[in-house]
């Protein structure tokens, strides 16, 4: 018999939804007083809770709490913050469960995907428990006459800005390197999914983590993001979000000279050529967008197809698009969940008029579904060109525009012209035309004959306007921590005289 996830997931936030979610600062619950905002059930739009955005007061706590913990936490061995790190990932597993149904209840994310987000998590803080005990290692770089050693250190307190698309798997990709390289943090989630946010920051307290290292404070982007970025203690921002917003922390965090990583907005490109291998590409395909609700910003969001096989290729896809199953994210059947907010259902319901109007065809869907959720019908726009906003702009939803190609060097020109870099993903069978297209594409991270499938040594991030920095493995060692250089002369290098008489 199937569980009633809906009930666990109700039965986890109930601690926090008898009055407006607060924070979580110095090691203990804060109820907030700030103004409190509705956090909703994107399945059926009812109001699961509130929330509170952190006062000025509450924020500076949280920076302050960060603050005068930093030494202590850069001071303890890596060997000891592995060990805690990895009793936050048995915690972690130990509540995987119920951490996925937190994420199918208020991000809308279908439980086929989400069952092992929490494991994914785990995995995280593994990953980086791992790495602890070395993150401040260097390098010995001998010259004749020097011997220079590097070393690492922790930058200081840092700011984790998390999105609302897979809350706690993305928290965690930024927060245990940060706590691994001996940082402290002050994590702000989105503010329409802050629930999966809050079990993680007591998990990690419970699992030994000191007051202080850890604080998650709730808030509003325009108030709580802002001070927070501004904030002269926070030494570095790793935000993950939408590219006009990324923006917007960098001149926030201009004055202060902040260091940012940001992994930003996506319109990524995949590429089937006629030698590929069809079946696995049209998989592929259809799950890199349709998966996730196509709210992530690493979905294949235009479908490049040479004109050779378009159509019977198109005519395969349309088909497997109208199949998809809609409907309750907690349904192990479902495939595709509701989108996540009102505001957001808006905005890609909005696209179906601008394609029609630059003269794309609606080939599949294109509206919202009837009910009470926020449920769009997984779409397919045909017969559309590189000129148009459906192949340009994010559009973060279950929505996937084709443009036909005639040969590589077409391809490669049609796969670059958008303001986006983030990933690409390539089908064909020809070894060298995929080393031609993936070096010529302007992307971070490419993809050949594979969907996104990541290994954590491995760098993750994006070019051009999808985001500065990377990800993984000591990638992310790099952002969180300062490197030093000590140069120990021998004695034999000959040095300048100034101000002597002859």
């Amino acid at each position: 018999m199937q569980p009633d996830r809906r009930k666990i997931a109700l039965g986890a936030i109930a601690p926090f939804t008898g009055q407006p979610l607060g924070h979580f600062v110095d090691g203990v619950a804060v109820a907030g007083e700030g103004v409190s905002f509705a956090v909703t059930d994107p399945s059926t739009g009812a109001q699961l809770g509130e929330a509170r955005d952190a006062s000025e007061a509450e924020l500076d706590a949280a920076v302050a709490a960060a603050k005068r913990a930093f030494p202590a936490w850069a001071a303890t061995p890596g060997d000891k913050r592995k060990q805690i790190l990895h009793r936050v990932a048995d915690l972690i597993e130990a509540r995987a469960e119920e951490i996925a149904a937190v994420e199918c209840l208020d991000a809308g994310q279908a439980w086929r995907f989400m069952s092992k987000a929490a494991l994914r998590g785990a995995e995280n803080f593994r990953f980086f428990a791992d790495r602890a005990p070395a993150a401040a290692d260097g390098q010995s770089l001998p010259t004749a006459e020097h011997l220079n050693v590097t070393s690492r250190a922790p930058i200081g307190p840092v700011a984790v800005i998390t999105p609302w698309n897979t809350p706690f798997m993305l928290s965690t990709w930024k927060i245990a390197p940060a706590l691994a390289a001996g940082c402290t943090v002050v994590h702000k989630p989105a503010e329409w999914s802050p629930y999966s946010a809050r079990l993680l920051v007591e998990i990690a307290h419970e699992a030994g983590l000191p007051a202080g290292v850890f604080n998650s404070i709730n808030g509003l982007g325009e108030t709580t993001g802002r001070r927070l970025t501004e904030h002269r203690d926070i030494k570095a921002i790793a935000f993950v979000g939408e590219s006009r917003t990324g923006s917007a922390i960098m001149r926030q965090g201009a004055d202060t000279l902040k260091r940012v990583h940001f992994e930003l907005g996506g319109k990524n490109p995949v590429i089937v050529f006629d030698d590929a291998d069809l079946d696995r590409a049209l998989d592929a395909v259809v799950f890199m967008i349709y998966s996730l609700n196509g709210q992530r910003c690493t979905s294949s969001s235009r479908l490049l197809v040479q004109r050779s096989i378009h159509d019977q290729f198109v005519a395969r896809l349309a088909e497997r698009v109208r199949q998809l199953k809609v409907g309750d994210p907690f349904d192990s059947a479902t495939e595709v969940g509701p989108l996540i907010h009102p505001r957001h259902l808006s905005k890609v319901c909005g696209y179906a008029e601008i394609a029609t109007a630059d003269g794309a065809t609606i080939a599949v869907g294109g509206e919202r579904l009837p009910g009470d959720g926020y449920f769009y019908s997984p779409t397919l726009y045909t017969n559309a060109d590189v000129s148009m906003r459906i192949a340009q702009e994010e559009i973060f939803g279950p929505v996937l525009t084709v443009i036909p190609f005639d040969d590589e060097v077409d391809a490669i020109a049609k796969a670059n012209a958008v303001d986006y870099g983030l990933a690409g993903y390539l089908w064909t069978n020809d070894l060298g035309r995929s080393l031609r297209v993936s070096n010529a594409l302007e992307a971070g991270m490419i993809w050949v004959n594979s969907e996104n499938v990541r290994h954590l040594p491995t760098p993750f991030g994006g070019v051009k306007a999808s985001g500065i920095g990377r990800d993984g493995g000591d990638w992310s060692f790099d952002f969180y921590m300062e490197t030093k250089n000590v140069a120990l002369a021998t004695g034999a290098h000959k040095i300048q005289r100034l101000g002597v008489v002859a």
